[in-house]
């Protein structure tokens, strides 16, 4: 991770500056960012709009992140603008800024003038925010990846802001007085109209039919809704009832997957639950609040089992068991998915702590919706090879 946008610029000039060739949605936040991504990818084409949308991480398969017209870009277009890439990135780009250049790249080739583009960490300094954006959305901001973003609200708050450009609008999701008094300011400063999503839209204006599950997905639908309207699109039923994010708040047989894997998804998702009492399984990545996670979801938490997830920087499972113990979950250890499964017993559970460990599960669940589903494109073992 080499935050800093002088490479992605340079990559860019050498490829023609396709992004100057695409219309961009950019959106940063904490939590939520995707969820919004997809509803307005999603009411955009139910308008007639072609559309593309890039958001990251994939959940299995790499082309995941480059959605156009409402599926995963084919390889081979990928794979053409990867080749590009290649042929001009300078041996510190990051993986990142490689697939950024790809799908502005891609999304130019193909001639998709209209595309959701998420930042992929902060924004200010994001590979993303070489966009030229015909309007910005920012979603709640909360304390994650403190290590590059900052131990406060007002810090994380002022590199999402860092998207925030000259006359474009803003639209800001729900969010604290601090991290709005940081938004505000950064408008303020660079003349950019600032639409507050809760001032202009509602939970009652969401269609009937909404198919993304959980509060703090209706949370996302308000947000959406003001986007939606700053750029003019008022019919939204067909796009709110056709929109999928999967491994969010998913409901599969007796199991829910979620990928909430910091403080405040973990909080939005005990919401979700309510009182209901599950059966959890989870794995971590060690570079996450996980003590903090496992004591918001422990009221839920019946019983637990841990795995070690497919990616290199997974908590083994002997270490998230004990750490469940310590919040007061009763935790054993298990060798793989697979076996946590069977070990929950059909039971209701929870299966979360990582989208890559959503992103097993929708496979073993047989609930993967793009198929190919015969291997893992972990972006650390990508990046190896």
């Amino acid at each position: 991770m080499r935050p800093g946008l002088d490479t992605i610029r340079a990559v860019c000039a050498n490829l023609g500056q396709p992004q100057s060739k695409i219309r961009a949605i950019h959106i940063a936040g904490t939590n939520g960012k995707g969820a919004v991504s997809a509803i307005i990818d999603s009411c955009l084409r139910a308008n007639g709009i072609r559309c593309g949308r890039y958001t990251s991480p994939h959940l299995v398969k790499l082309n995941e992140r480059f959605f156009i017209d409402g599926a995963p870009a084919d390889e081979a277009l990928i794979d053409a603008s990867a080749k590009k890439v290649a042929s001009v990135a300078p041996p510190e780009m990051t993986f990142f800024e490689a697939l950024t250049a790809v799908a502005f790249d891609l999304y130019a080739t193909a001639g998709v003038g209209q595309v959701v583009m998420e930042t992929g960490l902060g924004g200010r300094l994001d590979a993303t925010n070489i966009c030229e954006p015909e309007i910005c959305v920012i979603t709640r901001i909360g304390l994650d990846h403190c290590d590059w973003l900052g131990d406060t609200i007002a810090e994380i708050a002022s590199e999402k802001a860092g998207i925030i450009k000259p006359g474009v609008p803003v639209v800001a999701g729900e969010n604290s007085e601090e991290a709005m008094r940081v938004i505000e300011r950064r408008a303020h400063d660079v003349g950019a109209p600032l639409i507050y999503a809760p001032d202009v839209a509602k939970e009652s204006d969401i269609p009937e039919g909404y198919s993304l599950e959980g509060a703090f997905n209706r949370e996302n639908a308000v947000t959406a809704l003001a986007a939606l309207g700053t750029l003019g699109i008022v019919d939204c039923a067909e796009g709110f009832s056709s929109v999928v994010w999967p491994g969010r708040f998913q409901r599969i047989g007796n199991f829910i997957v979620d990928g909430a894997h910091n403080p405040p998804a973990a909080k939005a998702l005990s919401a979700a639950l309510g009182g209901k009492k599950l059966s959890l399984v989870a794995g971590f990545c060690g570079d996450k609040d996980v003590d903090a996670v496992l004591r918001i979801l422990a009221p839920n938490i019946v019983r637990g089992f841990s795995v070690r997830t497919c990616n290199p920087r997974s908590l083994p499972a002997e270490e998230t068991a004990k750490r469940m113990r310590d919040a007061g979950i009763p935790a054993e250890p298990c060798g793989s998915l697979a076996e946590a499964i069977v070990m929950a017993g059909g039971s209701p559970t929870l299966i979360c702590g990582s989208l890559f460990l959503a992103g097993e599960a929708l496979v073993a669940l047989g609930a993967y919706p793009w198929g190919g589903t015969d291997g893992f494109d972990a972006a650390e073992l990508l990046r190896a090879k």
